[in-house]
């Protein structure tokens, strides 16, 4: 017998109903038990039919569409999380193909007011007056997404999110529906906090399919309602929000350096600085056109344009997120 600790454990041992042998003549004796074993090892390793590889965040609530794209749930926007002060957070990104073939999907480092390479790059082709370079910059133009907390009300078709809190990634589109109800546009309406406890209002979130892409227009709060009558049932849900602050950390966004140099790699640029980058798209759109407007007017970064370049689209980056991972 061999001792381990205080426990005396037998030469021949049975784990998990298979044998491991400690000496020689049992190696010998239950080799086809090893053989089973090993067999069914690889059997397993094999088998990958009940694992679902994913990077989803699950405190993240996604609505779900069904077969023609519509869905319907009612979600109720959630305060400031504890010690935070404010219940949304703003992020920009930016998504886009280059000539390279590869894609660039990177957070933009304006979210938290720093330097970015490719607003820098799009400000120099957009500044040129050409119209075709304009074209590049609108296609590599930031995408503004919000995140906030929510309570989930109604969900038919995970009623198991129904009662629980969750973040929610949502686009410029519900952020007007929101900013709407807190300004409204008539004298005879009152303004409401849509993230107030006792005061708020519930969300109906709905979901059509229009020329190819989700539209929330139909999408409307209710009747301002307490969220519940009950203080200790309220606490509780705010006590289970999620803290914003992480997604706007420095520490989660990448270097300058680190951004410019896939953003060299996607454009092909090989290390050129991106000013010298974008002059050279110009000197090539030069050859072929004349400029639209005067270049020595005062320059504006691509971000000024309200009409033609912020995110007025409440757009899923989802799609954009799996080709990063692929």
């Amino acid at each position: 017998m061999i001792y381990v600790g205080k426990q005396t454990i037998l030469n021949t041992l049975k784990y998990k109903g298979k044998y491991m042998a400690n000496t020689f003549a049992e190696l010998r004796k239950f080799r086809n038990k090893d053989l089973e074993k090993l067999t069914e090892k690889v059997s397993k390793l094999n088998d990958k039919s009940g694992e679902k590889k994913t990077y989803e965040d699950d405190r993240f609530w996604k609505p779900v569409v069904d077969k023609a794209g519509n869905g319907m749930a009612v979600i109720r926007f959630l305060p400031a999380p504890e010690g935070e002060d404010m219940p949304w957070v703003q992020l920009f990104s930016h998504s886009f193909q280059g000539p390279t073939g590869k894609w660039y999907i990177e957070n933009s480092l304006t979210t938290i007011n720093k330097k970015d390479p490719v607003s820098e790059y799009n400000t120099q082709l957009w500044n040129s007056g050409i119209e075709s370079d304009k074209d590049v910059a609108r296609k590599q133009k930031r995408k503004l997404q919000y995140i906030s907390n929510i309570y989930v009300v109604k969900d038919s078709s995970h009623p198991e999110n129904e009662g629980k809190v969750f973040l929610f990634k949502y686009g410029k589109k519900i952020f007007d529906k929101l900013n709407d109800l807190m300004n409204p546009e008539f004298e005879d309406e009152n303004p409401v906090n849509p993230f107030d406890l006792w005061e708020g209002a519930n969300f109906k979130l709905k979901i059509r399919k229009v020329e190819g892409y989700q539209n929330y227009d139909k999408s409307e709060f209710e009747t301002p309602s307490v969220l519940s009558s009950d203080d200790e049932e309220l606490e509780r849900i705010w006590k289970a929000e999620h803290k914003l602050s992480e997604f706007v950390r420095e520490s989660n966004f990448k270097s300058y350096d680190e951004l410019k140099a896939k953003l060299n790699k996607v454009l092909n640029i090989d290390g050129e600085d991106v000013e010298v980058a974008a002059k050279s798209v110009t000197q090539e759109s030069k050859k072929i056109e004349k400029p639209t407007v005067d270049v020595k007017k005062k320059t504006k970064t691509v971000e000024d344009d309200s009409v033609s370049l912020n995110d007025d689209d409440d757009e899923n980056l989802s799609y954009f997120e799996k080709l990063a991972e692929d």
